[in-house]
């Protein structure tokens, strides 16, 4: 049966695959950003309500993550008005080790809602559509935390695991956790990278402190430079984040997308070679 599923963040990395996968399953779809009609802005709770009438069901991504100052209360304020509204369920993208994020999980949790969260390692499409896209274009990525074993997951994995909880309610109260099936350093990363492009790039670890710095001389704002500090220190430096789960491979019965699997996909595109004022 078709259902009225809201894509919060439907042009994102996630949303917009999620978007595709919906329509694909003759789903009726509606999208809510700051450029749709009716307009949604996290910032501006006063548009909350507009969009989630009528819907059934409803995909949450917040931005820019669920671990700056006031996502517990936009998430809050959103379930209370989803519960008000009749929606059968919700789907919450959430961050692998964010104690951040776990207490806007527990929100939904408590909502009366029915639900899945979605806890996702970093993404392997940060390299390719994201914050390391520019330093690689450029032929020098420059990083923090080179000891971190990240078990990087793709966002096309993401969003079928989330789309599949949208429509299948055995997975209803499940804490789904996505990686990918193997741990890399970002150093590993790039060389993966640099060899499928066909491309040198050079890789430069750096600190914390100056990897922030550098943030800062070039214009990044202050609740951004927050945020990737908090992502470095608290994230990568937890041990529990760097631990592969094969959830992927429990709810498609497949195998999760590997690294290299990516990369040898996005290198066919050409993306790692465009200029770099394409990127900007």
């Amino acid at each position: 049966m078709k259902s009225n599923i809201l894509v919060i963040g439907g042009t994102g990395k996630t949303g917009r695959r999620v978007v595709n996968i919906l329509k694909n399953e003759q789903q009726n779809v509606f999208i809510g950003s700051r450029n749709n009609t009716p307009t949604f802005d996290w910032n501006n709770p006063a548009t909350y309500k507009s969009v989630l009438k009528n819907m059934d069901r409803a995909y949450i991504v917040y931005t820019p993550d669920l671990a700056v100052p006031g996502a517990k209360e936009a998430i809050q304020t959103l379930t209370e008005i989803a519960l008000q509204e009749g929606l059968e369920k919700v789907v919450l993208l959430s961050g692998k080790g964010e104690k951040e994020a776990e207490a806007c999980e527990e929100i939904v949790a408590n909502s009366g809602l029915n639900y899945t969260i979605v806890r996702a390692s970093w993404f392997n499409q940060n390299f390719s559509e994201s914050v390391f896209l520019e330093p690689i274009l450029a032929g020098h990525v420059a990083l923090p935390m080179a000891a971190a074993e990240i078990p990087f997951v793709d966002a096309d994995d993401i969003a079928e695991v989330a789309a599949k909880a949208l429509l299948d309610d055995s997975l209803n109260g499940q804490i789904i956790t996505v990686t990918g099936p193997e741990k890399l350093t970002f150093k590993d990363a790039i060389q993966i990278i640099a060899n499928a492009a066909d491309k040198t790039i050079n890789f430069q670890v750096i600190s914390l402190d100056d990897y922030l710095e550098g943030m800062k001389n070039a214009g990044v704002p202050d609740d951004f430079i927050w945020l990737f500090g908090y992502l470095f220190k608290e994230v990568l430096g937890n041990a529990d984040n760097q631990t592969i789960s094969h959830d992927i491979e429990k709810v498609l019965g497949r195998k999760a997308i590997s690294f290299s699997e990516f990369a040898q996909k996005t290198a066919t595109t050409g993306v790692w070679h465009q200029s770099i004022t394409q990127s900007i």
